[in-house]
């Protein structure tokens, strides 16, 4: 467990989690976003979701208090000493819940808490509930890398939001 809000934990994702979130993950709408397409079948899902030895990625099941089974998960790639990005998905049930939100600021917390100065994530310009999500946690829009990915929907800009450490006291005491 890396750390716990009102309703929420972060444990470390496991293979296992596949089972919980594959439903989300084979759903083309729910993965119209993400950096791979919708997977194909559980096997496949935990291949993906096991720990790869040298990524710089680690990533957290997102679970309700007083339960295992994820509802969707967090992760974070340390780029350089002291930067991370960040990414996130929610089960399709537990949106609208606020669960995002709270996710994401434990692992803010968490990151700043362990030397972190500058987190980002990386976001398709039309992704507009993570921009929507990005921007009430306090990033900044820095800026716009055109087509700078060829993804499973096409070759697509990307947007940079960032989030200094600094600026993070503030928002969260908000």
């Amino acid at each position: 467990m890396i750390d716990t809000s009102a309703r929420l934990s972060l444990r470390p994702r496991q293979e296992a989690d596949a089972e919980a979130l594959f439903t989300t993950m084979a759903d083309r709408r729910a993965m119209r976003w993400w950096s791979c397409a919708p997977f194909g079948s559980i096997p496949e899902l935990r291949d993906y979701f096991s720990p790869r030895a040298g990524s710089g990625w680690q990533s957290w099941a997102i679970v309700r208090h007083g339960a295992q089974q994820a509802i969707g998960f967090v992760s974070a790639g340390r780029k350089r000493d002291g930067v991370s990005e960040i990414g996130y998905l929610l089960a399709r049930d537990a949106h609208g819940q606020g669960y995002g939100r709270e996710a994401v600021s434990l692992l803010i917390d968490h990151l700043l808490a362990h030397g972190d100065r500058r987190i980002f994530a990386d976001v398709d310009p039309d992704n507009r509930a993570s921009i929507a999500l990005l921007t009430a946690l306090g990033f900044t829009l820095e800026g716009r890398l055109r087509a700078e990915w060829q993804t499973h929907i096409g070759v697509r800009d990307s947007l940079i939001y960032g989030l200094l450490a600094e600026e993070w006291p503030a928002r969260s005491a908000a």
